[in-house]
């Protein structure tokens, strides 16, 4: 007997109460014309890298510990003298989520992490692209929980880039409310 598929509870949370919510919102005559999450890139650049790349590894397994996947290591694309970088150089790290794993972040995300944000008064509501993606910046590393704050050699700070099927902002803005985004007023 095949055994069972997973579905992360955000996932059954959007078929179930997201998508009838938007469809009355927006008046879609297609359920496939509702917006969904595409996938999550999550992105740290270590700028100290140019000088010691035990750091970048550092923090590729640090991302690799939040993701629950292999982060890859992103290299510099041409020399800038300045900052002392050659080209192919190790800068920085990167993961893309889809799927069942996407899911799983975002419902941490939403619920673990961003409670945790020291001074957290909300997400800044214009952060979206004009194309419905929305950018999150995020200082401190350690506010997720597998992240051990007494062994993490130094914080880091993360872009988390949550793309979207949305055509545009509103609609977007829209599909992360109803997933429980906390927006500032």
């Amino acid at each position: 007997m095949p055994e069972a598929q997973y579905t992360p509870r955000l996932r059954t949370h959007f078929d179930d109460v997201v998508r009838p919510r938007l469809i009355e919102q927006f008046g879609y005559k297609n359920p496939m014309q509702v917006p969904a999450l595409d996938k999550v890139v999550l992105n740290m650049g270590i700028g100290e890298g140019v000088n010691d790349r035990k750091k970048v590894e550092s923090a590729a397994g640090d991302l690799s510990l939040i993701a629950g996947q292999k982060a890859v290591i992103t290299k510099s694309r041409k020399s800038i003298a300045t900052f002392k970088l050659r080209e192919d150089q190790p800068i920085g790290c990167k993961v893309t989520l889809r799927k069942a794993r996407m899911y799983d972040f975002v419902d941490r995300l939403v619920n673990i992490a961003l409670p945790r944000v020291r001074d957290f008064r909300g997400l800044n509501p214009k952060s979206f692209d004009g194309r419905g993606n929305y950018t999150i910046g995020i200082k401190e590393h350690i506010i997720f929980p597998e992240i051990d704050y007494d062994k993490a050699a130094e914080v880091w700070g993360m872009d988390i880039i949550v793309c979207t099927t949305a055509d545009n902002d509103e609609e977007a803005r829209a599909l992360l409310t109803a997933f429980n985004f906390p927006f500032r007023q």
